[in-house]
């Protein structure tokens, strides 16, 4: 979760960031038992220790106590990382999500300009299949581009 839960253009939390924020929320963890837990070299933590973290990372508790849910959790954190490090905001995502797009959205993730130069004059072609212009949503308000 350190890795993929970050603000865009800063790397990862540190355990003393972490700490600090879930000591000023009112809880206790330091530093060190996060970094004993991080390494494995803790096992059974509190309750209230998993709920404090749980709450920092924007996760459901089960996620430390679940692998069928950790591996729901991890997957959807990689996704929103990647819409994160593609500059996508959180209204961007919902907008998305709406339109019922993420899926293709995602696919272009990483692609060259020439791989998106490419995929949009795919989607064009198909748009005008369908009888929608390119920068037209289908209940006829503009689309925004990048």
């Amino acid at each position: 979760m350190f890795e993929t839960v970050h603000p865009r253009g800063r790397g990862p939390f540190s355990n003393e960031e972490v700490a600090r924020s879930v000591r000023d929320s009112g809880g206790d963890i330091s530093k060190q038992y996060i970094a004993y837990l991080r390494k494995g070299e803790r096992a059974n933590p509190r309750v209230h220790h998993l709920e404090a973290l749980a709450r920092f990372f924007g996760v459901q508790v089960a996620y430390f106590l679940d692998d069928e849910s950790a591996e729901l959790t991890d997957k959807k954190l990689v996704e929103l990382a990647a819409w994160r490090d593609a500059g996508l905001t959180q209204q961007d995502l919902k907008s998305l999500e709406r339109a019922g797009v993420t899926s293709v959205a995602m696919r272009a993730v990483g692609l060259s300009p020439k791989g998106l130069e490419f995929a949009q004059a795919i989607l064009d072609q198909l748009r005008e299949m369908e009888g929608l212009g390119p920068g037209e949503s289908p209940d006829g308000a503009p689309e925004r581009d990048g």
